[in-house]
């Protein structure tokens, strides 16, 4: 099993509905946007409760590992990053990826997530580089293979895709909209 890296985690444990809850809310007004809180909990009914919660104030449920009594829910504060206009000139749409998945053709799918996006979810074989490591990490890639960069929504793959082109990547491609919309097929590292 993959390590989670999170920001912030919350002991919940012991505490039946509504206070789950209650203090994630309370933790999460103290989280930057993007950051990701770890909610550690007891009461079965939380993985719907947060999942609804999260879902419901805009912010992203990502996903629960059980371990042993305790369920580890993970949640990544909004950070209004779907209203960012986007600027890098290649485009694609997430249907034109899949199929390009499935030709033979080299290329490389960048998911410039947090990794505790990427654990709970992702396209088999694409390489994780959160956006904020991406700069540091510019020589585990390959200039002259084509990348198509994902991420939730197509904002931080818009940035991330700038960035590449900057430093002489020959073909990149922002892919919108990115996972939130993915119907492809997708693995996870986490249990």
């Amino acid at each position: 099993m993959e390590m989670i890296n999170t920001d912030i985690v919350l002991d919940a444990k012991g505490l039946a509905c509504p206070m789950p809850i209650v203090k994630t809310k309370k933790a999460m007004n103290h989280l930057e946007p993007g950051q990701v809180i770890e909610v550690q909990a007891t009461d079965k009914g939380s993985k719907a409760d947060l999942k609804a919660w999260a879902e419901s104030s805009g912010h992203q449920y990502l996903g629960t590992v059980e371990a042993g009594n305790v369920l580890k829910h993970y949640l990544r504060k909004a950070s209004g990053e779907e209203n960012i206009p986007k600027k890098h000139p290649h485009v694609m749409k997430n249907e034109e990826l899949e199929q390009k998945l499935s030709s033979s053709e080299e290329l490389t799918v960048l998911d410039v997530r947090e990794h505790a996006e990427y654990v709970f979810s992702h396209i088999p074989k694409a390489k994780s580089i959160p956006l904020g490591e991406l700069e540091n990490r510019f020589h585990e890639l390959h200039s002259e293979t084509p990348i198509y960069v994902v991420c939730r929504t197509g904002n931080r793959s818009d940035l991330a895709a700038q960035k590449l082109a900057n430093k002489g990547f020959k073909h990149v491609v922002n892919v919108v909209p990115g996972m939130s919309e993915w119907k492809g097929q997708t693995e996870k590292t986490v249990d």
